[in-house]
């Protein structure tokens, strides 16, 4: 009874969901809001009977071919997927709804929104998939709403560029998912993920193609560079992709198939160096970049790069966990940054700014919320999930490197989510007199004030009352403990010391350092100019001068030039310009012509 009502109630939920496409009203914008509400309402029913009785299915509607992999329409409903879906459902409703204020003046909203669901819908067929290939649909999916999402406003350069970074990047990640696809179908002859799962001794080949595939819809280090040049697209995109869709499917895909790695010390050890790099990097790129939403993108690289450690170290549901409640704030955050970019006239600099909290308390409330959120401040949702992630870490004896780099982000999260409020909020305003920050309209707030609950209590209830499977209560020593907590200390008064020096005290110096970071350690110059320049170069001196220029050129046209030339001299040799060798060698000609007729013409 119970498998049936959850099937009956995830069926209306997808209706409800897919409903608003069908609907052509001018005002369907709102419609979809109000059914994304319903939506989410509706899933809470599936999301309370699963917690209540544990359940779990797997639902098969249509099997699609009969071939030797028997590829199925097949649903998988468990913790992760009843956990997943209504966050994912309650974060879209409010990024809908704040949707309807921000791109008023859009005239293809209805278009957006609609878009701003099938990018959801995508993300929900990936987290419920039962096989691989249904996995796949959702994966590409995401990918190229992404796409559209992100080069919205196409008449924009840097927006058709950053969306074909991330389309670029993301192909050389579903390379490896590919790759590991065909190796399973060749070696094990079954993609359904259960079946999959019951093979624990695989090969590392297939597992590092389901890392690479991680890496780059996660945006781990070395497939990174498109997720800040995501910014490009709107607000509302930004916080829906960082969220609960995008970058989380890499992430969500190596929980989903942690069973095959967790008895492969060589798939392990990258997931942790590869997080450990990854947090670091992006903290240390946040710490000096002056647009606020690239300051927030690279946060959510930072807190990926965490997760990914966090699949290193074994726990698959503490990575989970993570993704749920980092949703909450994280898309705030974003949501918040759109308010006030949009108040500000499109500013985006956060050294133009200031003076917000007098202006708009409530948004400046949010933000600095979901700065202590992220920060892991006690009792708020990152706190129940990053500070068990490092505790977890120190209980490890994997890799002391690792353990030091995470713990070091750990402080640089602090001091750029320091150095953000100390811009946008304090001091006097910053921006042009014509700017007239307000917080008037509900769709404006509203959704910022509902992810603001879920941010400070989502980690309470996900964590303590929620997961059927309780965490386990250790006694741990002091300084482990508190490990997180100091870093974090530390990392607020190296920034505010920091902030205070620059501003009232010392001059900033544009420093080696402080370039390199701003640079992004000069990654994408290396990998998106130099590296093309040079191999460029290096083809057009192979194709040009080694091909064209050498035998091509002497074999052909330099062939028939020297061809005519000889022919040319040798024949003007013989125009003399004197009328009796002219003569002479006309009668000798004639004379020639007249003895060959009288020898041979008569035969």
């Amino acid at each position: 009874m119970y498998a049936s009502l959850l099937h009956t109630t995830l069926a209306a939920t997808i209706i409800i969901l897919l409903l608003p496409l069908t609907i052509t009203t001018p005002t369907h914008a709102i419609t979809i809001t109000r059914m994304m509400k319903l939506a989410t309402m509706t899933s809470t029913i599936p999301m309370l009977t699963f917690l209540n009785q544990g359940l779990e299915s797997t639902t098969t509607r249509l099997i699609w071919t009969t071939t030797n992999l028997n590829i199925q329409i097949s649903f998988t409903l468990d913790m992760y997927s009843m956990m997943f879906i209504p966050i994912a459902l309650l974060i879209t409703w409010s990024i809908l709804e704040f949707t309807n204020w921000y791109m008023a003046a859009d005239p293809e909203l209805n278009k957006f929104a609609k878009y701003l669901l099938l990018f959801l819908v995508a993300m929900l067929i990936l987290t419920t998939a039962n096989n691989l290939f249904q996995l796949f649909i959702g994966w590409e999916g995401v990918g190229i709403m992404s796409f559209m999402l992100i080069s919205w406003w196409h008449a924009r350069p840097n927006a058709n560029t950053a969306a074909l970074q991330a389309i670029i990047y993301n192909r050389i990640g579903d390379i490896g998912l590919i790759c590991s696809l065909a190796w399973f179908a060749m070696n094990l002859n079954t993609w359904e993920i259960q079946l999959l799962l019951l093979h624990h001794h695989l090969p590392v080949l297939p597992l590092l193609g389901l890392i690479l595939a991680a890496a780059g819809k996660s945006a781990q280090f070395g497939l990174h560079p498109w997720l800040p040049s995501a910014m490009e697209g709107p607000t509302p995109v930004s916080a829906l992709l960082h969220s609960s869709t995008m970058v989380v499917a890499g992430i969500f895909l190596l929980v989903r198939t942690h069973p095959l790695l967790e008895a492969n010390s060589v798939a392990l050890s990258t997931c942790l160096c590869l997080g450990a790099l990854t947090t670091t990097f992006a903290a240390l790129c946040a710490l000096t970049q002056n647009d606020i939403k690239k300051i927030i993108a690279f946060s959510t690289s930072s807190q990926l790069g965490l997760m990914m450690l966090t699949v290193g170290l074994n726990q698959p549901e503490l990575a989970f966990l993570h993704i749920s409640t980092h949703a909450f704030f994280k898309a705030m955050l974003f949501l918040c940054s759109g308010s006030i970019i949009h108040n500000l006239n499109d500013e985006q600099d956060i050294r133009k700014m200031g003076g917000v909290q007098k202006t708009m308390p409530i948004t400046a409330s949010c933000i600095t919320l979901g700065s202590l959120a992220l920060m892991g401040t006690p009792f708020l949702a990152g706190f129940y999930t990053k500070d068990t992630i490092i505790e977890t870490m120190n209980m490890s004896t994997l890799n002391a490197w690792a353990l030091l780099t995470t713990l070091a982000a750990t402080a640089l999260t602090a001091a750029y989510s320091m150095r953000l409020i100390f811009h946008v909020q304090l001091h006097t305003p910053r921006h042009q007199p014509t700017c007239t920050p307000t917080e008037t309209l509900p769709e404006q707030v509203r959704p910022i004030v509902r992810l603001a609950m879920g941010s400070i209590l989502a980690g309470l209830l996900i964590s303590t009352a929620l997961l059927p499977t309780k965490p386990q209560i250790m006694t741990l020593a002091p300084m482990t403990k508190l490990a997180a907590m100091i870093m974090t200390l530390m990392g607020l008064m190296y920034a505010l010391d920091l902030a205070y020096q620059t501003t009232y005290t010392l001059k900033p110096k544009h420093t080696l350092y402080y370039i390199t970071t701003t640079q992004l350690s000069f990654f994408n110059t290396l990998v998106h100019r130099t590296t093309p320049k040079h191999n460029m170069k290096f083809s057009q001196t192979l194709a040009l001068q080694s091909n064209d220029l050498l035998w091509y050129e002497h074999i052909t046209p330099n062939k028939v030039k020297t061809l005519n030339t000889t022919l040319a001299t040798k024949l003007a040799t013989t125009h003399t310009g004197m009328i009796k060798t002219y003569l002479m060698t006309f009668i000798l000609l004639l004379l020639t012509c007249i003895l060959y007729i009288k020898l041979y013409g008569t035969r």
